[in-house]
């Protein structure tokens, strides 16, 4: 019998960690991120990544391993995860993929196809556009060729906005209609979705931002910022380091930009949700918001478990 491979996804703050790392130390499993935030180096604590106490439990895969210098997209990432998911199964140990961020899981259990080289002309064409039009024109225009990915790239996103223009003027293919043309990179996997009760949910994102600030957060983003890195990369759009880098910088009060990466926190905790609603509707869902509880609902659809 192959080992086993469970998926667990979720809003940010939901417990989704917790219940992957309960569960790896329970089945003898080792962790797998999927999260592109958590991904990067030296942003352990503005993106909620495990701590070191936590990756001492079980083994993590992923997490805080790419340069913020580095952009990954989505292929990258699942390149990456397929290696490193085969690797462990090889090893005969049971594979635990957690992470709030959806499209890695679709491109997961999907496929992701391989989408024709884009003319360095037609990029610098669309990127110019982009800065010519705004974004709200430029993303009504893609609305027009490809409506899901208008409606699915979150309000600032301009790498993602830009990428899915470029591809359609190269192609004459909506990227969406693309993406869903690929193999799965897994076949054999049992899958959950946390959707904790919404005002609780909330709170726990507001009392995080806050933990994050006491815990590190600010040196995170001031070293961020020391490297003067684009703006446009993937790191750089984490959420709250936009609003801390706005304090540090002298342009608003720490309980200011404290206040707006709380709410841009929830805004995120709202479209993730949306998306498991669209995308992960099949997958069963635990709705307990206490990790005791949780793990209760799982046993509940893994009775193997149970000790």
């Amino acid at each position: 019998m192959e080992p086993r491979i469970w998926l667990i996804a979720g809003p940010t703050a939901s417990g989704k960690s917790a219940l992957a790392l309960r569960l790896a130390e329970a089945a003898g499993a080792e962790v797998v991120n999927a999260d592109s935030m958590q991904l990067y180096a030296g942003l352990g604590v503005i993106t909620a990544g495990p701590s070191p106490q936590e990756m001492a439990r079980a083994p993590h895969h992923l997490f805080g391993t790419v340069d913020p210098a580095d952009g990954w997209s989505v292929g990258r990432w699942l390149r990456a995860a397929s290696e490193v998911i085969a690797e462990i199964r090889g090893r005969r140990r049971p594979v635990v993929v957690v992470g709030g961020t959806g499209l890695y899981f679709r491109a997961l259990t999907k496929g992701l196809a391989q989408i024709p080289e884009v003319p360095a002309e037609v990029r610098a064409e669309a990127a110019a556009d982009f800065e010519r039009m705004g974004e709200d024109a430029f993303r009504a225009r893609l609305a027009g060729v490809d409506p899901a990915a208008a409606a699915r790239i979150a309000p600032g996103d301009r790498q993602r906005l830009v990428r899915a223009w470029e591809v359609f003027a190269a192609t004459g293919e909506a990227l969406s209609d693309l993406q869903r043309t690929g193999e799965p990179a897994i076949s054999d996997w049992s899958a959950v979705a946390l959707e904790p009760p919404r005002d609780l949910l909330y709170a726990r994102c507001d009392a995080r931002l806050l933990a994050m600030v006491e815990q590190g957060a600010l040196e995170e983003v001031r070293a961020l910022m020391a490297r003067s890195l684009d703006p446009a990369l993937p790191a750089m759009k984490a959420v709250g380091v936009r609003e801390l880098a706005a304090h540090l910088r002298g342009e608003t009060s720490l309980e200011a930009a404290v206040a707006a990466a709380q709410q841009e926190t929830r805004r995120y905790a709202k479209r993730q949700m949306t998306w498991m609603r669209g995308q992960m509707a099949d997958w069963p869902r635990l709705t307990a918001a206490e990790p005791y509880d949780q793990w209760g609902q799982f046993i509940a659809l893994e009775p193997v478990l149970t000790p």
